[in-house]
């Protein structure tokens, strides 16, 4: 007797219990499937780290003090893990002897506030007027000052890496440094960096 033989001497009560449960059986069945390859492609997903961005700050001017920790300040406050490599004048910025002195070059400097002609920028005591125009310009902008920012920083768990090779090239000493900074050389740098999804040379 055939399939279709039996099927036709059913009544429709049983045929419509059979038709319930193999539609049951073939719901379950795919929910599973479904779940099994929800599961394995979680499984082959690999974790996302965290972004992280690296920043080598070489100059030690109240102009170029701003940029890498302005950039490093706001990547810290997104999650970013962030390290700033310190090097040659870039010291400056760490160096608690002289951060509070940076000045303003103002021969040939595009940061000037106002143009300053080069046979004026070389007049003595310029520097300091420039400095004081900086200096009066970010204020008016409301911008924290350069300590404000190195606080920010500390505080937000950024890297502040003086480099161990210039210090000795600079003299620097390394009492002369905010407390708690740990000198490293440019291989561990560029260790920290190979990972970053962004860097930046200031």
């Amino acid at each position: 007797m055939s399939i279709e033989h039996v099927e036709q001497g059913l009544s429709p009560e049983i045929q419509a219990r059979i038709d319930e449960a193999v539609a049951a059986k073939f719901s379950e069945l795919l929910e599973g499937q479904i779940k099994e390859m929800t599961q394995a492609k979680a499984e082959a997903k690999p974790e996302k780290k965290g972004r992280r961005l690296a920043i080598v700050a070489s100059k030690g001017t109240l102009d170029m003090a701003y940029p890498p920790l302005i950039l490093a300040s706001s990547a810290a406050a997104m999650g970013w893990r962030v390290g700033i490599f310190f090097t040659f004048y870039g010291l400056d910025i760490i160096n608690r002897k002289k951060n509070r002195h940076l000045a303003v070059a103002p021969l040939g400097n595009p940061a000037m506030p106002v143009p300053v002609p080069n046979i004026v920028g070389a007049i003595p005591g310029m520097t300091s007027m420039a400095t004081w125009m900086m200096k009066r310009w970010m204020k008016s902008a409301n911008m924290p000052t350069v300590q404000d920012l190195l606080d920010i920083c500390i505080q937000s768990g950024v890297e502040l890496i003086p480099c161990s090779t210039t210090i000795g090239v600079m003299q620097v000493k390394q009492e002369d440094l905010l407390e708690g900074l740990e000198c490293s050389g440019a291989a561990a740098f560029l260790d920290f960096a190979a990972d970053a999804d962004v860097t930046v040379f200031v």
